[in-house]
């Protein structure tokens, strides 16, 4: 017996759907010390076995898994686009799962695989707007300070402010890309994102973990929001996300499954709530500075990251052990700590 609830869906602010295919095979040991940046090489692996078909299976199975866990909707932070095909791979993908899709096509100049890099903005762009053309819902983004020069970053920016659209961006996720930055451009990540006009109302910056204080006041005084990826960022080791910091600032806050290692909105939320909660050895974390409503918090702000109004609502089986004995007035904050992808009531 079942005893159905409907909730808000959560927003997928941040994912790049072929890594699911890293499960396992990602965790296997490649030298004395893992790390990130060792990981990314086994990514790069599975990047150059990846032709159209198999990438929109890939795609198609982390859709449909979000589907079901209780996503409504997906940022799908795209960066491997070529050869022609892939990226109408993963838009066919989301079609298949249906599953709501915001294309954030990133660009990619230096670094990485040949198969993400653009010799120029200008083709990066004309490719958007070839998508846009095509119907194709998308926001911009750029993959990060490491991938393309600072002009990139104020062209981008620039594209998206000219025409309504969302951008994206990795940023502080590591402590060398900190040390990059620095090297490079003489200021932290989020520094060179507010210099070129990079952060706004309408941008997300996907992890915002290494912040400074001037940072956080540089994201709060832009009305940026910050993504965080709680299940990848424990993953890959990347480190504590600040989320008591941002409130403090008045950063909003979303989530997203990044590598899709997990896919479990709610667990997104509870590690998030209890990363806080181990940071600051106490039980006062986000969930009771929003007092109880913390899944509201994510959908609210998830929306905002996409450009979107609503990512439509899931049911929950008030039944399932995960949620069976809670309260109507305890239920918002059972789904922050308590509640599983388990219990969403699937048709």
């Amino acid at each position: 017996m079942t005893r159905p609830h409907a909730i808000p869906a959560m927003p997928n602010a941040h994912s790049h759907a072929f890594q699911r295919a890293l499960r396992g095979a990602g965790e296997r040991p490649t030298g004395d010390r893992d790390s990130f940046w060792t990981w990314r090489e086994v990514m790069y692996g599975l990047v150059g076995e990846l032709d159209p078909e198999a990438m929109r299976a890939a795609a198609r199975a982390s859709f449909e898994a979000m589907r079901a866990a209780g996503y409504g909707a997906v940022g799908e932070f795209h960066y491997v686009h070529h050869p022609p095909g892939t990226t109408e791979a993963v838009v066919a993908a989301a079609g298949d799962a249906g599953l709501d899709l915001v294309l954030l096509p990133a660009a990619y100049h230096r670094g990485g695989h040949e198969r993400f890099r653009d010799a120029t903005v200008g083709a990066f762009l004309e490719r958007v707007e070839g998508l846009r053309a095509a119907g194709v819902r998308c926001g911009v983004a750029a993959h990060s300070v490491r991938a393309v020069p600072a002009e990139w970053l104020r062209e981008i920016a620039a594209y998206a402010e000219a025409h309504g659209l969302v951008r994206h961006v990795h940023a502080a996720e590591q402590p060398a890309e900190l040390e990059q930055c620095r090297a490079e451009h003489g200021c932290s990540p989020i520094e060179l994102l507010h210099r070129t006009g990079f952060l706004g109302p309408r941008t997300s910056v996907v992890h915002g973990i290494h912040v400074s204080d001037l940072d956080v006041a540089l994201l709060a005084e832009t009305e940026t929001i910050v993504v965080t990826c709680p299940t990848t960022e424990a993953n890959l080791g990347d480190g504590h996300f600040p989320a008591d910091r941002l409130l403090e600032a008045g950063v909003r806050i979303a989530v997203g499954s990044d590598s899709n290692v997990r896919v479990d909105p709610f667990e997104e939320c509870r590690e998030l709530e209890t990363n806080a909660r181990r940071q600051s050895l106490s039980r006062s974390g986000p969930l009771a500075r929003l007092g109880g409503d913390l899944w509201g918090e994510l959908v609210r702000n998830g929306c905002a990251s996409l450009g979107i109004e609503s990512a439509g609502a899931v049911e929950v089986d008030r039944d399932h052990p995960d949620l069976r004995g809670v309260s109507d007035g305890d239920l918002p904050w059972a789904l922050a700590t308590c509640a599983s992808a388990a219990a969403v009531l699937r048709a």
